[in-house]
């Protein structure tokens, strides 16, 4: 398993399954072009490497030339193909084959005939190191090919995720299953936000505090947010439905997310159901809630040492952080069994240093 940027991505072909395909590409297009000299025509970026080992197995005259087109942002095509690199200015009555690293939806092959439709060449092929013949439109015919290969996205041998990984020399897939969404719950000064930092950057997920998330839609003056304040304006509770609407508008704005933190929602059991109506219709699920435990008496000696520091009347009163205590305990405790039904309650010990407490945490995690 490897990681890059957010993503993770597991092992698809070996170096030696790779270069086994590159070999028969080479092997294919010799048949055809042996007797004469053709132009091949690498496609930038993702190309480079196929193309420098297929030269190395091509034992035959030729010359070599690039262009270099662009559809890809991130993990999907954009549509949109934009020419960066011309073609050679030689090819007129010449053969030429586009050495493409892999064909899937055929955006950039249609860019690449279009070119080459546009010149005198004798006459041009296609040669592709990977082919995705179940999303390919099948407009023009692929005339050699190493693998097929499944609607995957891939990294490794040139191809890339947001520029990394063309260096390396296996394929990997990515590894859709890696998501992992969490529920964070704790007392006040149990270190939730501490270890939350934690998660978020050792484990590339989105922290979503809905804390945060009403006072910035609140703050932006967004229709959830105008709407949430009307409802505390009054006093009144804002309805779940309203908490449920920002947190889909959280996650849809993070799609490339490797997973996220939900903290201080749910905080009741329909809430929990509602949270995972929202997560199964986006084809996931929560993970593991984890909940960081400690004794009372050692969490209001915290809180009131954070008291005097941030100023915080609630953190300056015993008798409110116990009610603050309570409040929780009788939250919690329904949300406690309607997880522990789903085999996803994980109890840590919030007691000790950071580091300590973080080891924990990565426990539970690793073990997901």
């Amino acid at each position: 398993m490897i990681q890059l940027h957010d993503k993770y991505f597991k092992r698809f072909l070996s170096e030696v399954e790779v270069q086994a395909a590159v070999k028969s590409v080479a092997k294919q297009v010799a048949a055809d072009y042996k007797h004469e000299t053709p132009i091949f025509v690498g496609v930038l970026n993702g190309a480079f490497m196929f193309v420098s080992d297929f030269l190395k197995y091509y034992q035959h005259p030729c010359e070599v030339s690039f262009v270099k087109l662009g559809s890809y942002q991130g993990l999907t095509s954009t549509g949109i193909v934009e020419t960066l690199l011309d073609l050679p200015e030689n090819i007129e009555g010449r053969s030429v084959i586009i050495l493409e690293d892999i064909i899937d939806t055929g955006r950039t092959l249609k860019e690449l005939i279009h070119l080459l439709s546009n010149t005198n060449v004798k006459e041009f092929k296609i040669a592709s190191l990977f082919y995705k013949a179940e999303v390919y439109n099948g407009e023009y015919a692929i005339d050699y090919f190493g693998l097929k290969i499944p609607d995957e996205f891939i990294v490794g041998y040139g191809l890339d995720y947001m520029e990394l990984g063309r260096n390396l020399r296996e394929v990997y897939q990515l590894n859709q299953k890696h998501m992992i969404n969490l529920v964070l719950f704790g007392k006040p000064g149990a270190g939730k936000g501490t270890q939350a930092e934690f998660l978020k950057d050792n484990y590339n997920l989105k922290h979503i505090s809905t804390g945060d998330v009403f006072r910035r839609n609140m703050a932006q003056n967004t229709e959830l947010g105008k709407l949430a304040k009307s409802y505390i304006d009054r006093g009144d509770l804002v309805p779940d439905e309203v908490t449920i609407k920002m947190l889909r508008d959280e996650v849809e704005k993070n799609p490339e997310a490797s997973g996220f933190i939900f903290d201080g929602f749910p905080r009741t059991a329909a809430q929990a159901e509602a949270l995972d109506e929202l997560l199964e219709s986006k084809d996931m699920k929560i993970n593991a809630t984890i909940a960081l435990e400690a004794r009372d008496e050692v969490l209001i000696q915290r809180l009131l040492e954070r008291g005097k520091i941030s100023g915080r009347t609630d953190d300056q009163d015993e008798e409110k952080i116990r009610n603050r205590f309570e409040e929780y305990n009788q939250k919690t405790a329904p949300l406690k069994e309607y997880y522990e039904a789903q085999n996803k309650f994980h109890s840590v010990n919030g007691i000790g240093a950071i580091d300590e407490i973080t080891m924990r945490l990565a426990k539970v995690i690793e073990e997901l």
